[in-house]
């Protein structure tokens, strides 16, 4: 028990000192905060917890995909993207990781971004017949369309975003139209954000196009059905998103990859802070919880990132140290 006790005692000290010894490592980081809502938030949830938990020194930099993706690629600045979309530079980001300039660490979304057709969980209670989307289209007096009370809606994705051909594939695919339903455009993803709101204030059915994770999704609880049947990749890009396909099949939609992206020379200097990166992740609903916050109270992303450290110590605490989280906690 002696020797027990006296190896916890030394390990712990060595783990305490190992991290206090690499945080003094870890100096100054840039950090790009993305032009959306969640890869902003998690930019600053990095940006608290390095600069608290591990003494680092940061600088926060206006990103967006293809810019950062090139800086990070050619000029090793800067050094962290948190929240990067991979399959928007899948072949590019393979050959920067396997010359050694990139690495591609923890995938930030637990679950990937979604995407899909969701109706209100009020709806789905009330009737739990309707478990797929072929089972939603079963019920044309469920989802009433906006201009004809006569017929049904499937509301489309916003115009000018691939996944508006999409949704219209798949509405074809479907037939749809025989049974009923209408494919409306609701001009804008206000719209659709409207569309969707509207629904919840006068509780009727709603089907229709969304994505995870978003703000909307936090403020109102929905149900992703599902399609009965697997992404077919070769189908999509033949097929499902392209525009006007003459006959389009059944498919799924593909989940994102979202990870966070460093370059190698931020892996070899950050010491255990690098440990933090390659761990920490966050799921759909928390991330959309959070959104959700930011909407309604005007907030920053350095607001809600502060909301979620708050709210969310069961979560972020295991991302990081005793020691780290007691730091991070202190500077609340």
């Amino acid at each position: 028990m002696e020797k027990l006790l006296a190896a916890t005692i030394l390990a712990a000290g060595l783990y305490a000192g190992s991290g206090s010894a690499q945080a003094a490592d870890c100096g100054s980081v840039s950090i790009a905060e993305m032009n959306w809502a969640s890869a902003g938030v998690a930019a600053q949830v990095d940006k608290f917890i390095l600069e608290n938990g591990y003494g680092c020194t940061v600088n926060l930099v206006t990103g967006d995909t293809m810019p950062t993706f090139a800086s990070m690629n050619e000029k090793a600045e800067p050094d962290l993207a948190p929240e990067f979309w991979v399959d928007s530079v899948r072949t590019a980001l393979d050959a920067a990781i396997a010359e050694g300039r990139l690495i591609q660490a923890a995938p930030l979304l637990s679950e990937g971004g979604v995407q899909g057709w969701w109706i209100p969980k009020f709806l789905a209670d009330a009737h739990p017949d309707i478990k797929t989307v072929q089972d939603a289209l079963k019920h044309p007096d469920l989802f009433p369309a906006p201009e004809d009370p006569k017929r049904a809606a499937v509301y489309n994705c916003p115009p000018g975003w691939n996944c508006q051909i999409s949704t219209a594939n798949l509405y074809k695919a479907l037939g749809a139209d025989k049974l009923g339903f209408d494919l409306v455009d609701t001009g804008s993803a206000a719209g659709l954000d409207g569309s969707i709101a509207n629904a919840f204030e006068k509780k009727i059915g709603w089907l229709g196009y969304y994505w995870a994770p978003t703000a909307i999704l936090g403020k109102y609880d929905m149900i992703k059905l599902p399609f009965g049947v697997e992404h077919d990749k070769k189908e999509w890009d033949a097929c499902t998103a392209i525009p006007d396909c003459p006959n389009p099949k059944l498919n799924g939609y593909p989940v994102a990859g979202v990870y966070t992206i460093a370059t190698k020379a931020f892996t070899e200097k950050a010491g255990v802070a690098m440990d933090y990166v390659k761990t920490r992740k966050w799921d759909n609903q928390t991330v959309s919880k959070v959104l959700a916050w930011m909407s309604e109270n005007q907030g920053t992303n350095e607001d809600a990132a502060k909301y979620f450290l708050q709210s969310y110590p069961d979560l972020w605490t295991t991302w990081v140290s005793p020691e780290v989280a007691e730091k991070v906690k202190a500077a609340l």
